[in-house]
């Protein structure tokens, strides 16, 4: 026997104790992934986050849309046409109001996506045959949750009617529906997508950063160092998280630009207020992916925890369904997250040109969740260093 014979067999095990050595293999896999809680919970959790998700909470056909109605003339074919309008179960009144500024507020803060106006003498001209016009408009910054409930107004005035027409009538429509689209009158699909994707794009960049940012220093042995220091949980957390907020200051101004200058979109609101909301939002943000930094043991936890996170905030924002015909727990969760009021506040600065005042819900909405998630990743900044 020769020398390369010896090192051959050496190199190439007994053939017929494969399945034997490829049984350890498995069994040793199956005892890393089962000591790796984290990565063990995210394989059970992420597929039965989207199943429930898309089964339960995802409806590309809204119903029960929030509607504000100005009733000039509390009559007969008044209530009616506004009751045929609530059994389409695409629109539900949620707000009266009596002037039109009352109208473009409720628009502006988005607390509604339609508003109905019943012009002053509408039966009377009804029954004298002069076919009036009713006005519905809708907020089209969403196209998605409006585009559908618009259509079904086409029926509306010939069908749901037709008990209060009176006898003899010509078979005519009564009255004119005339709808007004605001804001993105051709429902342009970018005028939508572009705003955003501001809010996405920082969503996934900032939480990946700081995720890994303590992750990062125990996997490299420097936390120690870091540790020998005379600096302070909050000083370490602060010096981590602000040169993050510059770089999502960097990155949204690059969206913006290139939504403004590639694709048309336009900003008619402040650009102070958008930097200042802008934020706000950076932080939660940066404040959440350090606490999965604290939790995580290892990068890949740290990856896996902030996708787990990332995907609620796609499905449940309003980024790419319409909020509005989630159901309501699924909303409550939404509510929860900063993308819901980020997205809320870049479309409407940017589309509608909305003040600070019409976002005062929003930002303090942001406001609180950067002060929950900054506590929290203190806190367990303290517990690690433990």
């Amino acid at each position: 026997m020769t020398s390369s014979d010896s090192n051959d067999k050496g190199r190439n095990p007994d053939s017929g104790n494969w399945m034997l050595r490829t049984w350890a293999m498995l069994i040793k896999e199956l005892i890393q992934l089962k000591r790796d809680r984290v990565s063990f919970a995210m394989i059970v959790m992420l597929p039965v986050m989207q199943l429930l998700l898309f089964g339960y909470a995802i409806n590309t056909q809204p119903r029960n849309l929030p509607t504000a109605v100005l009733l000039q003339e509390d009559s007969d074919l008044a209530r009616s046409f506004l009751k045929a309008m609530e059994n389409t179960a695409y629109f539900k009144f949620t707000r009266t109001v009596s002037t039109v500024a009352e109208f473009d507020d409720l628009f502006q803060s988005g607390k509604v996506l339609f508003g109905v106006e019943i012009p002053r003498g509408f039966e009377r001209a009804v029954r004298r045959g002069d076919r009036p016009a009713l006005l519905v408009a809708a907020d089209a910054t969403d196209p998605v949750a409006t585009g559908t409930a618009l259509g079904a107004l086409g029926q509306l005035a010939q069908t749901a009617l037709a008990h209060d027409r009176v006898a003899g009538d010509p078979p005519v429509q009564p009255f004119e529906i005339r709808t007004h689209a605001r804001y993105n009158p051709a429902a342009a699909s970018r005028l939508n997508i572009v705003p955003g994707l501001v809010g996405t794009i920082l969503t996934m960049t900032m939480l990946i950063f700081t995720a890994l940012s303590v992750t990062r220093e125990i996997e490299r042995g420097t936390m120690e160092s870091l540790l020998s220091m005379p600096i302070t949980p909050v000083e370490v957390m602060l010096g981590k998280i602000i040169p993050y907020v510059l770089v999502g200051f960097l990155q949204a101004t690059l969206i913006v630009g290139i939504g403004l200058l590639l694709f048309g979109v336009p900003i008619y609101g402040s650009l102070a207020l958008l930097a200042l909301l802008s934020t706000l939002f950076i932080a939660a943000n940066l404040a959440i992916g350090y606490t999965f930094s604290t939790i995580a043991q290892n990068q890949l936890q740290a990856m896996q925890m902030s996708m787990m996170f990332f995907l609620p905030n796609i499905l449940l924002s309003g980024f790419m369904f319409p909020f509005a015909g989630m159901p309501v727990w699924a909303q409550w969760i939404g509510e929860a997250l900063p993308l819901t009021h980020f997205i809320r506040i870049v479309r409407a600065i940017m589309l509608k040109g909305s003040t600070l005042e019409n976002l005062q819900y929003d930002g303090l909405a942001l406001f609180g969740l950067v002060l929950v998630a900054m506590t929290i990743a203190v806190t367990r900044f303290r517990r690690t260093l433990d």
